[in-house]
């Protein structure tokens, strides 16, 4: 690209079309760092409960907006073209978004890592767990209308909506009315190490922080405790396990 360009008017049709790209990630980095600033003045919980107004607002602004510039149409919120999608490929597109969202985590870790050094990349990767997981039991029972204390059975329904879940092989087993254990059977990033001929790669330090605060967030009165994960030794039918107890309030 010409460097001495001075308005976006005078760029050709090629860097006019990336502009928009690198616009549409300033827009969402802005709506993060906002979310980031909140949660540093107010706490995680209220920047939730003001995510949840601006998020609506700010999403049904920027549909309207797009739709009259790029011609779809909006039905009760959704665009059009998707709705018209079928069923398959609406399915193989939130699997593409799972393993998009995945590939994301991925990058970062090895930016951060190629930059700095392992440690550094874990330590901001379990700290990263510490807000997304909440975040994502958050935005699940929000879409799910989950109450506020969802219980096991709540737990249960918001584990298959988690972005994992269009990535990894999972499963559920029912312990007691009040207990589950969830097993991850097939893990991409494992599986891919494994071929490899690698060792697992010990991701337990995040995986305590991910499966107790996602819990936690479906329904504060769950415990939760890890069975095995690596470096824990484990049995081939899974990579990580994990129990989740529906514990009585005192």
């Amino acid at each position: 690209m010409d460097n001495k360009v001075m308005r976006p008017e005078e760029l050709e049709q090629k860097d006019l079309a990336r502009l928009v790209i690198d616009m549409f990630h300033r827009i969402t980095t802005h709506h993060v760092l906002w979310f980031k600033e909140v949660e540093h003045q107010k706490g995680f919980d209220k920047a939730l409960e003001i995510l949840d107004v601006a998020y609506s607002k700010s999403y049904s602004i920027q549909l309207k907006r797009l739709s009259k510039v790029l011609n779809f149409e909006v039905e009760e919120g959704i665009p059009k073209p998707l709705l018209e999608m079928p069923r398959e490929k609406l399915i193989e597109l939130i699997d593409a978004l799972g393993v998009n969202w995945l590939a994301n985590d991925g990058v970062w870790f090895q930016s951060v890592e190629f930059s700095t050094d392992m440690y550094d990349a874990k330590r901001c990767n379990d700290t990263c767990w510490t807000r997304f997981s909440p975040f994502e039991a958050w935005s699940i029972k929000r879409f799910l209308n989950l109450p506020e204390k969802a219980g096991i059975e709540g737990l249960k329904q918001a584990l298959q909506f988690r972005l994992y879940s269009r990535v990894n092989v999972q499963s559920i087993i029912d312990e007691s009315e009040n207990a589950i254990v969830f097993q991850m059977n097939d893990c991409r990033v494992q599986s891919a190490r494994k071929r490899q001929g690698l060792d697992d790669y010990p991701c337990k330090s995040a995986g305590v922080v991910e499966y107790t605060n996602f819990a936690k967030q479906v329904d504060s009165r769950i415990k939760t405790e890890c069975i095995g994960c690596p470096p824990d030794e484990h049995p081939d039918e899974w990579f990580c396990a994990w129990r989740f107890t529906l514990e009585e309030e005192k």
